[in-house]
């Protein structure tokens, strides 16, 4: 790999890193199952109630 494309490599994965701290993603944070059975058990079903 010679030295120019190197540095194009280094300076754009900086950029891309750059760019996408200032677009946060807009997906959910993940809930695995186990958490989603606890969190139901313990309030979960209040809110399955009232709608």
């Amino acid at each position: 790999m010679n030295r120019r494309k190197k540095v194009n490599q280094i300076l754009k994965k900086k950029a891309k890193k750059a760019n996408d701290k200032l677009n946060p993603k807009k997906k959910p944070r993940y809930i695995s199952k186990a958490e989603r059975a606890k969190l139901e058990q313990e309030g979960g079903t209040d809110i399955d109630t009232e709608s």
